[in-house]
């Protein structure tokens, strides 16, 4: 049975009441002046920080909580948090989970139209946002059915509503404010997916997945009081109080990784030595690139993590000549309705290069602690019973599917695809990830790619299955591919594999020459045989959130326009 696990602990109690605001009071009580978030800003003057212990944090937070309860917000209700980065935001987020007020998370590089609908769906009974945010709802008609409570944050409430300060002003705090105890399978927070995969959807996450998270960051990521986070993906952020971690926000748009300011993020690290960094693929190659130039090392750092979809083995050796000592790139694979699922540090990943090239995958590592991983077969079918023959034989390819304390059960509101991802195994769940990949013999994980984006076409008079990370890997060898697409095209009614190029450079390139070239390149692999059609696109639309995951669906669209004009 190919399914791998590595198990700590037990489950705790259902009936259990807390909240994960516990590691924000404890920490207020044990280090009450050490720093727990600083803010990068970028001034006339040059760069400027704005800091906060872990004392004023608690404090102000707080504060926060007992104001929007007597604006008339209780536990239970949902609000909308679109705030950047910064002391409100963190203010902001604690506050709601001290209150037992559900904070709903949305990515504002999801578009209009799936906001509108994050929105419809949710029902929140509160918005709160800075200026720009505010002028959207107005603008679009966010949330106009459901929400009563408008606060505005960081501006003038020139969009309607009430601003923040003057709620903190017209309801003091002058007694201890008792935070919510809530059972841990509670709803605590929702957080929508960022679209890039297919439609947005709210994943319902519960204290109880916050504080296995958090668990699985001390003793999985070996994270220890003291250390100090450069904090680039807000929600990562959230969990440096709760480990004792100082959370260093630095001044770059969250959503726009690949337009970070290098020096910015290397000076906010050097000035706190930052012992820890989360950088998503685009960022990493960002900062490895610019790193690369200028001959820099971050000495401070004892791991790098990197999330959010697989970052290429190159950019992680670039990247990697910048640290010292022990300190590697930890890739971590997971999802926003399971993370972390499993990871691997570089030093062994980069190990795995020649197999990724030959078609292999993408090495993700091995199982976190508690996390069970297994293959089943590629279906649409909903699986409604976990049963141990579902998992398939090692180097079997099929779809992943996981299951352990930090993986959510529901997605809200959407009972067709929460029955479509979910698999009930006795009181547990298991979450089929949409993802394609195997475990080896060592119990290894490795990731072929979507499963909407493999191709199954007909290739000497059967159906083959082409998966787009083999493949790709495959084609990416040639020294004139920058990134590579495996889509579908329709050519005489046959569903036919093709290749969309983004080249190194345009220059000096011969088009045929190149296509011959790649043709034979797919005669030397299996994986790859019978992929004959190849076409050269300018710039690939790419996800906003990590500018890693190729958007395949309208590269395919495009490729069969271009079979339509020639024909």
């Amino acid at each position: 049975m190919a399914s791998q696990s590595s198990k700590r602990g037990t489950n705790q109690p259902s009936n259990k009441k807390g909240n994960l605001c516990r590691h924000l009071v404890a920490a207020s009580k044990k280090f009450p002046d050490d720093l727990a978030i600083s803010v990068q800003k970028k001034t006339l003057t040059g760069l400027t920080y704005h800091e906060l212990n872990y004392q004023q944090l608690h404090q102000q937070s707080d504060d926060i909580a007992f104001a929007l309860n007597q604006f008339g917000l209780k536990a239970g209700d949902k609000a909308v948090l679109m705030v950047t980065p910064s002391i409100a935001f963190f203010n902001l987020t604690f506050a709601l989970f001290k209150a037992g007020i559900i904070p709903i998370l949305v990515d504002p590089g999801m578009g209009v139209k799936n906001l509108k609908q994050c929105f419809e769906e949710s029902q929140p009974d509160a918005f709160i946002g800075i200026p720009k945010a505010h002028l959207a709802r107005r603008l679009f008609a966010w949330g106009k059915q459901s929400i009563k409570q408008v606060i505005n944050v960081d501006g003038p409430a020139v969009f309607g509503g009430t601003q923040l300060s003057s709620l903190l002003k017209q309801y003091p705090r002058h007694s201890h404010y008792p935070i919510q105890q809530l059972n841990l399978n509670q709803m605590a927070a929702i957080l929508f997916t960022s679209g890039s995969t297919g439609v947005p959807k709210g994943v319902v996450y519960t204290h109880r997945m916050f504080e296995a998270q958090i668990d699985v960051l001390k003793q999985d990521y070996g994270i220890t009081q003291g250390e100090a986070d450069l904090a680039t993906f807000p929600l990562f952020s959230l969990f440096g109080p709760a480990l004792g971690m100082a959370s260093i926000v630095p001044e770059m748009d969250a959503s726009k990784p690949i337009k970070a300011n290098p020096d910015f993020i290397f000076a906010a690290i050097n000035k706190y030595q930052c012992t820890n960094l989360f950088a998503n693929p685009a960022l990493l190659e960002v900062l490895g690139k610019a790193g690369e130039k200028k001959s820099h090392t971050l000495p401070s750092l004892k791991r790098v993590i990197s999330a959010g979809a697989p970052a290429t083995l190159a950019s992680i050796n670039r990247f990697s000549k910048m640290l010292t000592g022990e300190a590697q790139v930890i890739n971590s694979y997971g999802a926003t309705e399971s993370l972390p699922i499993s990871k691997m540090g570089s030093k062994h990943l980069l190990t795995t290069t020649n197999i990724t090239d030959q078609g292999g995958g993408i090495c993700v590592g091995y199982p976190i602690s508690n996390v069970q991983i297994a293959i089943i077969n590629i279906t649409e079918q909903n699986i409604e019973h976990w049963y141990d023959d579902l998992a398939l034989a090692p180097f079997e390819i099929g779809e992943i599917v996981v299951k352990g304390p930090q993986v959510s059960r529901l997605y809200y509101q959407r009972q067709s695809a929460t029955r479509q991802a979910k698999i009930k195994d006795g009181n547990a769940i298991r979450h089929r990830m949409g993802d394609l990949g195997y475990l080896d013999d060592h119990g290894k994980l490795w990731m072929c790619g979507r499963k909407a984006h493999q191709v199954l076409a007909n290739h000497l008079a059967q159906e083959k299955a082409y998966y787009s990370i083999p493949c790709e890997r495959i084609f990416n060898t040639h020294a004139s591919i920058a990134r590579s697409a495996l889509v579908s095209i329709t050519i005489n009614n046959k569903v036919t594999p093709a290749l969309c190029v983004e080249l190194v450079t345009s220059a000096n390139i011969n088009k045929q020459q190149l296509f011959n070239e790649l043709e034979a390149i797919a005669q030397q692999h299996q994986q790859t045989i019978g992929i004959n059609d190849f076409f050269i696109h300018k710039s690939f639309p790419m996800d906003i959130r990590h500018n890693a995951k190729i958007f395949r669906e309208k590269l395919a669209v495009w490729a069969q326009q271009q079979i339509e004009q020639t024909t």
